[in-house]
Order: C-alpha cells, then structure tokens, then sequence
C-alpha cells in the first residue's frame, strides 16, 4: 500500500525578526503521526520575478551585479520583488525596464518555482520576453548596482555549461527556455 503524504498542522507560530528584506519566524507544528516540532524555522519573502529577456537580434539581456552572500561579482537575470497588489507579469516589466531600460516584445509565463519550499514560503514567476528593444535609462534603487550585459545564446549556453550561473533560481528557468525551444 502506497504510503499518503498530509499536511503538518501548525500550532503556534513566533515572529523572531520582521525586517523590510528579513523576516524569520518559529513554528511549533504536529505532524500526522501526532509528533510535535516545536522548533521549526521559515523565512518569509514577498514573491519573486525574473525575466529572460532576448532582443529582435537574439541577444540575450543580461545583468551583472555583485552578491555579499557570496562576496562575487555574477550574471544573472533581471529580477525583482512584486509589489503588493501588483500582479507578475506587472512586477516582471516594471523589473526589466527599471533595471535594464528594455521593454516591450512578447511575453510568456515560463515557469513558477520555488527557491527551498522547506524554508522559504515565497515563488518566484520566471518570464520569457521575446522581441525586447532598449526604450530608456536604468531606474536603479538607491542600493542597486547593476551593469547591462548583452549576451549571445552560444556565451549564455557556456555559462550554462561551465557552473558559472551561480543564482539557482536564474539557472533553472534558462535551464528550461534551452531545452524546450523550438
């Protein structure tokens, strides 16, 4: 007999740190056998988008920005948080055009994942921009640092290849755009 997975029962929950960027709380939860956990941690983000975006010419638009967590400068797709009451595909074009200048093209919803889903209750809306063409400056926030870089698809496929696309949640939907395009 196949053994049926079910939901955790949460008992209390513990705000140990509210921060605009660090949320944490403890949960005291019971699992289906009765078992309690009463030291279980989640980080709370707002969702998330990133934009895979290509230009009429193919090329890929690109950003480069450093990351403390790992003390490197990388690449990675344009992302963002989504605001409250905006939707994703909203949050995704306001991301690309604010920190790439690009707008326009088509656009397609290529997937919706999550970045540890033990942890970490938020998604993150992965789009496909087709046909995107440079309309203004960047509109960077007071902390963002971010350089534009154009990218070929043999250049993006090679960073695939050789581990350098560090951002897991970058990887997977560039991951999936190369193995399912036509």
């Amino acid at each position: 007999m196949e053994k049926k997975i079910e939901k955790w029962q949460t008992l209390s929950t513990e705000y140990l740190i509210k921060r605009p960027w660090l949320t944490a709380r403890r949960d005291c939860v019971r699992l289906p056998d009765g078992r309690i956990n009463d030291e279980y941690y989640l980080l709370e983000y707002p969702d998330w988008v990133n934009v895979l975006a290509i230009t009429d010419n193919g090329s890929f638009v690109m950003i480069e920005q450093y990351r403390h967590g790992i003390d490197r400068v990388i690449t990675e797709l344009c992302a963002g948080v989504i605001e409250d009451g905006e939707d994703p595909e909203t949050a995704a074009r306001r991301e690309l055009l604010e920190e790439t200048g690009y707008s326009g093209g088509k656009w397609s919803l290529l997937s919706v994942i999550c970045q540890n889903p033990s942890t970490c209750n938020n998604y993150t809306y992965c789009f496909l921009a087709e046909g995107v063409v440079l309309t203004s400056d960047q509109h960077l926030d007071a902390t963002e640092d971010i350089a534009v870089r154009l990218m070929s698809e043999n250049q993006l496929c090679e960073m695939l290849m050789n581990d350098e696309m560090k951002q897991a949640m970058m990887a997977a939907p560039l991951w999936k755009y190369f193995a399912t395009k036509e």
